[in-house]
């Protein structure tokens, strides 16, 4: 379907993006010539609640959320529908459990970025330059993903070839990442979660009218897939697989930073508030019309698995069999929106633990005053060399997305889970138990992935959390109290 009408909308879509972000830039020109780093990387803390619901619930949905995980559904059927909905709380619980929290911590120790606050909660220069490394390596590894994902859909659906499509996007999103700031990209991921929720809906009409519309679909499904049509799908979707990833895409991506720094970024407690509603119902809304997509593109898309390849093939073969080029071209804007915002996203805080956690505490542990305009200059390098360094490790494209997209969530999970929830709510949380639990978790994850080690049949988050936690409460009962300083700073009700 190589068309020049595939290519327009796309195209348009993040020319106007850069545009944004241009402005946002000369906007807040005056601001960053103040205090660069705190506008560039939390936005000076003016997020309102429609923006800050929308740059959420944008940097959480990703490419996976229109291409792998519609693809397992293809295959399932009903209980990945089931399993994903699990999504819909998620804003609720990041905004909700830390939101406020970590607010009026960053607030009184004017925190940037979460390392900030975990450098302040347990006073481990160790950890944080840890938490950092973490960071930049799993957003590394999830960036990837992002980028090959919109590629290979922009190659399906367009005609145009994979690099065509990750060069066209890929050095968008790293300019306009790079000059628009936190701003730049809370504002252009408002524009993107639009661009997702109207790229599914169009999408999923059009499938209902390609395939006959529901009753018909959901009839052929009851006599050639029955299976599809309950919760385990005849041992498809095991209570195991259900478990998992309720535990990697619900419950704890509460603990996800490039979240979790959402909540240092809102100007007051109304906008958090609606920040959690608008969100709720965004994610909600497109967790249950991408995922149905793939559920009822069964009744469209009828061979067998091996006829389109893999998973990732499905959304973009749907697209290509229910709609016309230019409207083919307008449904890709969706999740093309999605990758770029979680990229963008991700950029920028794995740019900011590198100079901001890294380099500038270092600098200020051996007295040097940096200046303004150099912490300027070593931002923007920095968001560009990652930036392309993720779009030439793309280039040569890993398969299956969600895998990927879901190692790196576990990852992250696994070190920063137990380390936040207890540093922000235990008083007795102290730094010895932090680093236990951080290196040893990590530890744990990734050794259990590469020999693809499980207990009942669990995705190795289990093992990771749970280690986590356990080596958490060992460290804790070796190491030494907080101080007083530190727990007025944290649990000020401790002492009124």
């Amino acid at each position: 379907m190589s068309s020049i009408f595939c290519l327009l909308p796309v195209l348009i879509f993040l020319v106007f993006l850069l545009a944004v972000s241009l402005k946002i830039q000369h906007d807040s020109a005056k601001d960053r010539a103040n205090n660069f780093v705190r506008d560039y990387f939390i936005g000076g803390r003016t997020l309102g609640g429609f923006v800050l619901a929308m740059t959420t619930a944008a940097t959480y949905s990703s490419v996976s959320t229109f291409v792998g995980g519609p693809g397992m559904a293809w295959v399932i059927g009903y209980g990945w529908l089931y399993m994903a909905m699990v999504q819909v709380v998620v804003i609720f619980l990041v905004l909700g459990v830390f939101g406020k929290k970590i607010a009026l911590v960053a607030h009184k120790i004017d925190a940037v970025t979460v390392i900030d606050v975990l450098r302040a909660r347990y006073h481990s220069n160790l950890l944080a330059n840890f938490a950092a490394l973490v960071t930049v390596a799993f957003f590394c590894a999830t960036m990837v993903a992002q980028f090959v994902g919109a590629a290979k859909l922009f190659e399906a659906v367009t005609g145009y070839s994979y690099v065509t499509g990750l060069t066209m996007f890929g050095v968008i999103v790293v300019l306009y990442t790079t000059v628009g700031g936190f701003k730049g990209v809370a504002v252009t991921d408002a524009f993107c979660a639009i661009a997702m929720v109207v790229g599914v809906c169009l999408l999923f009409g059009c499938m209902m009218s390609a395939g006959g519309g529901y009753t018909k679909i959901m009839t052929d499904m009851a006599t050639y897939h029955p299976d599809m049509l309950e919760p385990f799908s005849a041992g498809k979707m095991p209570m195991s697989l259900y478990i998992s990833q309720w535990l990697l895409v619900g419950i704890c991506t509460l603990s996800l930073p490039q979240s979790v720094v959402r909540g240092i970024s809102y100007k007051n407690t109304k906008a958090l508030h609606n920040a959690m509603l608008i969100g709720t119902i965004v994610i909600g809304l497109m967790t249950l019309v991408a995922t149905s997509i793939g559920v009822f593109a069964k009744g469209i898309l009828t061979q067998e698995l091996s006829v389109y390849g893999t998973i990732d093939n499905i959304t973009p073969r749907t697209i290509v069999e229910c709609m016309g080029p230019f409207w083919a071209g307008v449904c890709i804007i969706g999740p093309v929106a999605a990758t770029i915002s979680t990229v963008s996203s991700l950029l920028l805080t794995a740019s900011g633990s590198i100079v901001k956690d890294v380099y500038l505490n270092i600098c200020q542990e051996r007295g040097k005053t940096i200046a303004n305009d150099k912490i300027k200059r070593l931002s923007l390098m920095g968001t560009i060399i990652i930036g392309f360094a993720v779009y030439f490790i793309a280039i040569a494209p890993p398969s299956v997305i969600w895998k990927i997209n879901m190692f790196a969530f576990g990852g992250l999970e696994t070190a920063f889970f137990w380390v936040l929830v207890f540093g922000l709510f235990w008083q007795g949380a102290n730094k010895t138990g932090a680093l236990f639990a951080m290196f040893g978790g990590v530890l744990i994850y990734c050794v259990s992935m590469a020999l693809k080690f499980k207990v009942l049949d669990l995705h190795q988050i289990v093992l990771g959390i749970g280690g986590s936690l356990i080596l958490f409460l060992v460290g804790n009962a070796l190491g030494k109290k907080p101080d007083e300083k530190t727990l007025r700073l944290f649990f000020p009700e401790m002492f009124d």
